[in-house]
């Protein structure tokens, strides 16, 4: 018998989607303004040339930073559900002063190697100044995700939410500036001016969180670092392999295409994981505490994965379906007409996202239970299927090939990972996700295949009504799983949090 499960549980799920989504929203807009300027102002050149910056300090920071600010989430999650205030306050301070050693750590091994990563990445030391100045970012962002830790692991949604708008709006009013005045030349300081940006309101929110007073001597504090180094070093290790992906990616493309097509691969993906950002986010900043509270309880745990899948699934595929709609659009709008060429790898990008949205969950089971070695073997195992898949795609299909290669990554990662967790967990899709999701992959390929079987117009037209239909299906369905009831207490707890009420205006009137 199968029991179907608690409103509230699928109500805490879409609050924490709703929080996040809603600054996620505002982040994205905020973002269509500052790609905007970016793009016209420094044309796809100028774009790949920031994100290559990005990814040769991205790869240091992620090793020197040695998993410590997502093993911090852990802990601090840990710590905080046992409620022994002494052990949170223990593992707080050991995280802030990890973080900040951290920082010094990787901005003096960027400037130090800085001549090698301009070599390796450009294949000359032109820019190794450059290089150099930007690991002050290491420093800044080492510092700032140790505070976003300690809010996300105390499980302070809101005010995680609150912070990312600041940071992003903070950084954008900045940035873009500084390119406009200074072209490609201020690329560099606009990098250093939203990093600059972020660690303000990190700073802001976490001091808020009231933690008790200790003072640890070195030796304590290398036990508690102890803990968070273990399952930290298997995040790093992961994080590096991600980072060194996308690193491998341009260089694979600036080498093959020239620096315009990574310019056009970088406007690819940064639109194909704009709207999914909010529901994997989402995952990330709720999900991943919760599930960590119930680890070594298997039927729990099992259920909450297929809740969040569930809940993933319905709203995720709406914003799917409406960029596979209008993608030509959105790209001109967000960049401009030299861009629409990132159009046919966007939408490949697109069907490997929604199996993104499947596997996504099932593998904080891995991170929750602290299976560290088991996460590091199957991340390494997928990133180098990868790679393999994107070198073989870029000689078969030129730069189409990268979003192909992100496809069929996504078809073998969701049945390994499947795999692998149902080993230790048990774990299986609920009769509901499997009906549901094979609906919803129909209707995306559907979408994918009609711009090849009919007029440009036509296509526009019927996706365009296959997205609204859809949306609307996903949407009762969503209202179907949280009730009514959990709709009226969040507009009411909204208007509360933003000041808003009928009796405060008749109090003014």
């Amino acid at each position: 018998m199968n029991e179907r499960p608690s409103e509230g549980s699928y109500g805490q799920i879409l609050k924490s989607t709703t929080l996040v989504g809603g600054s996620q929203v505002i982040n994205i807009l905020i973002g269509i303004v500052r790609t905007k300027f970016m793009a016209v102002l420094l044309g796809p050149a100028g774009v790949g040339l920031m994100g290559m910056y990005q990814a040769a300090t991205g790869i240091v920071g992620t090793v020197t930073g040695l998993g410590i600010s997502s093993s911090g989430v852990r802990q601090i999650a840990e710590a905080a559900g046992s409620g022994d205030e002494t052990r949170i306050a223990r593992t707080i301070y050991t995280l802030r002063r990890i973080s900040l050693l951290l920082g010094v750590f990787g901005m003096l091994v960027t400037m130090t190697l800085s001549p090698y990563l301009s070599r390796v990445t450009f294949g000359t030391e032109e820019h190794a100044w450059a290089i150099a100045v930007l690991g002050v970012t290491l420093f800044l962002g080492s510092v700032s995700g140790g505070q976003a830790a300690l809010v996300q692991g105390m499980r302070r949604i809101a005010d995680l939410a609150s912070m990312s708008v600041l940071g992003a709006l903070l950084g954008t009013v900045l940035s873009v500036p500084i390119i406009y005045f200074w072209g490609e030349s201020g690329i560099v300081p606009s990098l250093l001016a939203v990093s600059a940006m972020i660690i303000l309101p990190s700073w802001w929110y976490a001091r808020k969180v009231k933690v008790r007073k200790v003072s640890l001597c070195l030796a304590d504090m290398i036990g508690e670092a102890r803990g968070l180094l273990s399952l930290g070093l298997a995040f790093m290790a992961s994080s590096v392999m991600g980072a060194a992906v996308l690193y491998l990616t341009r260089v694979l493309v600036v080498r093959k295409l020239g620096m315009e097509s990574v310019g056009l691969y970088q406007a690819a993906t940064t639109l194909s994981t704009m709207y999914i950002g909010v529901i994997l986010n989402a995952m990330g900043m709720d999900f991943y505490p919760r599930l960590t509270a119930v680890a070594n309880d298997n039927v729990t745990v099992n259920r909450l994965v297929n809740e969040q899948t569930e809940v993933g699934l319905l709203l995720a595929t709406p914003g799917l379906l409406a960029t596979l709609a209008v993608a030509p659009y959105v790209i001109h709008l967000f960049y401009s007409a030299q861009f629409v060429p990132a159009y046919q790898v966007l939408r490949w990008q697109i069907l490997g996202i929604f199996l993104r949205v499947v596997a996504w969950p099932i593998g904080f089971v891995l991170l929750a239970k602290g299976k560290g070695r088991v996460f590091f073997w199957t991340e390494l195992v997928w990133n180098l299927v990868h790679v393999g898949f994107i070198w073989l795609g870029l000689r078969l299909f030129g730069l189409i090939g990268t979003g192909i290669a992100f496809f069929v990554l996504y078809v073998t990662y969701t049945a390994g990972i499947f795999a692998v967790v149902n080993r230790i967990s048990g774990f299986r899709w609920s009769a509901a996700n499997i009906r549901i999701g094979l609906s919803l992959m129909a209707v995306i390929g559907s979408a994918f295949l009609l711009p090849y079987l009919l007029p440009e117009g036509f296509a526009l037209m019927v996706n365009a009504v296959l997205t609204i239909g859809v949306t609307a299906w996903c949407l009762r369905e969503v209202y179907a799983l949280v009730g009514p009831a959990w709709f009226t207490d969040f507009v009411s707890k909204l208007k509360d949090r933003i000041g808003f009420s009928v009796s405060h205006f008749e109090e003014r009137g």
